[in-house]
């Protein structure tokens, strides 16, 4: 035919996953199409009452070492690799008395979901196929002979196409790209798990790195409109992020809203007592802890409430009605947790263009990654992990030891820093951020934007500082506000000059001996 379609008459069938085995199966056979099948996949075949050919009375070899070596033969290979355009290699298919196969459906042992479970050594490397990726590889490159397909989810496709005398070369060269996209991911996360085992779990961070991703959706357009934009997912990802998330109402999402989403969601993760986290241009407008979701938005929404006009809220507990309702009057671009009541859905679906999303309880990663012109910036995350986040190990520095109830503001408003760009300077009251300074090139000048915000409210509040002050009129902008408590890594050179300056306001200060910048 002109678009290049090629009539299935035979196929090479060889899977793990077997789901809509049998429907494909008989599809086939219905249509002529001689089967020929490996190992459990012909004992399924047959079971269906259907006729195959296994493959070694096409080898005349059986396979060997419990199944390691079944299909690398080159009857079989000859059949998948011959380029039917070509007169010499169909001559040579009757010279050596091969037929080909046009159609070859592979999908191969699960070796990450093997490895999810913690199986051994030995056991993983049996997931590890061989056979599977190089009939794919084979089959992709000579796609303009031979449909090859990878998922279940293509066989409705293929028997309409055995019925139209096969697929067109353009739909044939698609597939031949997802298979070699599947085995690409397939060899990463082989690669990546046998690098962990060669390197050990004392390597601080691996010597070789590997992803894959798929597009997902094509967004209007990027941070601004003359930028194109898109999200991707990748299959090796567990971490289940915001590009997973699922959107339950509202516009679709922009390339900014990502980005902020992912700052607010992880912002809310930061703390296990109930909270929400309010964020505008990945900075935060406020933050909170509270008895309920409801009295969480309200202090968090109190901090900034100019900024938190048309920010981001996420909360890490159940969205309920009364937090709709309160939030139901102020513009929002996006709002997210892990689920909604539903009361609050009809709340708050009532605005036709607010996003609405509901993700996963996100997975702890290990790493951190920044693309930068020509590399990669992989660091550890920023987990509080550091022995200065207990607080059992800060060193009271100033004044008097801190009451529970303060402590309580210092070790909140410390767990707060890690969603402020530095240099990050917070003030905190009541489990809730009430000023934030973020962003600036100096301490002095995010000392000065926190105070600001937060006004009347930085009296009696405490204050937190992601690094320590390198001069101590930073930390005067704050005693002058009137804070009552510090926490900060320590480290200064000058550090004696800022302990005095704490000390003649007689103002409780800790060091950590850790810091959490935020670029």
């Amino acid at each position: 035919m002109s678009d290049g379609r090629i009539v299935i008459r035979r196929a090479l069938i060889s899977v793990f996953d077997k789901s809509e085995l049998e429907s494909l199966s008989r599809g086939l056979h219905a249509a002529g199409v001689e089967l020929v099948s490996t190992g459990s996949t012909a004992m399924r075949i047959e079971s269906f009452g259907l006729p195959v050919t296994r493959v070694e009375q096409v080898t005349g070899f059986l396979e060997c070492f419990d199944g390691r070596v079944k299909t690398l033969h080159p009857r079989i290979h000859a059949g998948i690799l011959a380029d039917l355009r070509r007169r010499e290699h169909r001559d040579e298919l009757l010279e050596l008395k091969i037929s080909p196969f046009e159609l070859v459906v592979v999908n191969l042992y699960p070796f990450a979901s093997t490895v999810a479970t913690g199986a051994n050594f030995d056991e993983c490397i049996e997931q590890i196929d061989i056979g599977g990726p190089t009939m794919l590889r084979a089959a992709a490159k000579n796609h303009p002979s031979v449909t090859v397909v990878v998922s279940p989810n293509r066989y409705g496709e293929i028997l309409d196409a055995v019925r139209l005398g096969g697929l067109t070369l353009e739909r044939r060269r698609e597939l031949a790209a997802e298979a070699f996209r599947h085995t690409a991911e397939y060899d990463i996360s082989v690669a990546t798990w046998l690098t962990e085992q060669t390197e050990g779990s004392d390597s601080p961070l691996p010597t070789w790195l590997g992803n894959a991703y798929s597009r997902k959706e094509i967004l209007r357009y990027g941070e601004n409109p003359h930028q194109i934009g898109a999200v991707y997912t990748s299959a090796l990802d567990d971490s289940r992020g915001i590009a997973n998330a699922e959107q339950l109402h509202g516009k679709a999402m922009s390339y900014n809203n990502y980005i902020d989403t992912d700052a607010a969601w992880r912002a809310a993760w930061d703390h296990d007592g109930v909270c929400v986290a309010i964020i505008k241009h990945t900075n935060p407008c406020g933050i909170a802890e509270g008895a309920t979701v409801e009295e969480a938005y309200l202090k968090a929404h109190a901090c900034d409430p100019v900024s938190a006009y048309g920010g981001i809220i996420a909360t890490n507990r159940r969205f309920t009605a009364q937090t709709a309702r309160a939030c139901a009057e102020v513009f929002t671009e996006v709002i997210i947790a892990p689920d909604f009541d539903d009361e609050a859905l009809e709340i708050l679906r009532a605005k036709p263009s607010l996003r609405i999303l509901s993700a996963d309880v996100p997975v702890p990663r290990e790493t951190a990654m920044r693309e930068i012109l020509g590399g990669l910036l992989v660091q550890q995350v920023d987990a509080y992990q550091a022995v200065g986040d207990s607080f059992e190990n800060w060193t009271l520095v100033s004044g008097a030891p801190a009451s529970p109830e303060v402590l309580a503001d210092l070790q909140f408003a410390w767990h707060s820093l890690r969603a402020v760009k530095s240099n990050a300077i917070v003030l905190a009251s009541d489990l809730a951020t009430v000023g934030i300074g973020m962003g600036q090139v100096n301490r002095v000048d995010s000392s000065k934007l926190a105070v600001t915000r937060a006004g009347d409210r930085a009296r009696g509040a405490v204050a937190a500082s992601d690094a320590y002050f390198p001069f101590a009129d930073g930390l005067e902008i704050l005693l002058q506000s009137g804070i009552k408590a510090v926490v900060q890594p320590g480290g200064s050179i000058r550090d004696n000059e800022v302990i005095a300056a704490a000390s003649r306001e007689q103002v409780t200060m800790y060091f950590t001996g850790a810091r959490h910048f935020t670029h």
